[in-house]
């Protein structure tokens, strides 16, 4: 947002995230037909993410977005736990939002309530550091995180690969275990 990222920049990177959510998708209809992922960690990220750049210039808002975002998810277990929570919020059109009485059936479930108020949280406070302490992004980073910052700058793509790898470990590891 301080950066002034185009939409154009901004729609060809959320392209990625929503593509990359519908990989997910596919892949696990596959592996998980009865409980495959329809809403979960990129497909959040992905509605999220054009929330969060539509608000991004609420400034000091955000916290109090985000902290009402957050609220929404216990208002609403209150309000099933007093019968007073729509059912039709447990079915799978709505779950999304997150107001659900029971967790849906699926590998993965990321609903956009509370999450999104952490991700408002997080435009908040790097809205704060560049206004009030820009230093701290200005610091290279020490020798030993370098290899973090390479996971951060590829974050979509370690991601990506992250369950294939490991479900590919387990099986190998499996298959070489064998008596």
């Amino acid at each position: 947002h301080r950066q002034a990222v185009t939409w154009p920049r901004f729609w060809r990177r959320w392209a990625q995230v929503a593509g990359c959510a519908l990989l997910v998708t596919a892949g696990s209809m596959l592996m998980f037909p009865k409980t495959f992922i329809y809403f979960g960690v990129l497909h959040g990220m992905a509605v999220m993410l054009i929330i969060v750049r539509l608000t991004a210039g609420w400034g000091q808002w955000l916290w109090w977005a985000g902290a009402l975002a957050i609220a929404s998810k216990f208002i609403a277990e209150y309000a099933h736990s007093t019968g007073a929570g729509g059912q039709f919020l447990n079915e799978m059109a709505f779950n999304w939002l997150g107001w659900v009485s029971r967790k849906p059936a699926t590998e993965d479930f990321v609903p956009l309530f509370p999450w999104l108020g952490v991700m408002w949280w997080g435009m908040a406070a790097g809205q704060w550091v560049l206004s009030h302490r820009p230093h701290w992004l200005a610091t290279p980073l020490p020798k030993a995180g370098h290899g973090l910052g390479v996971l951060g700058r590829w974050s979509l793509s370690w991601y990506m690969l992250h369950q294939p790898v490991l479900l590919g470990g387990l099986i190998a590891w499996g298959w070489l275990a064998r008596p």
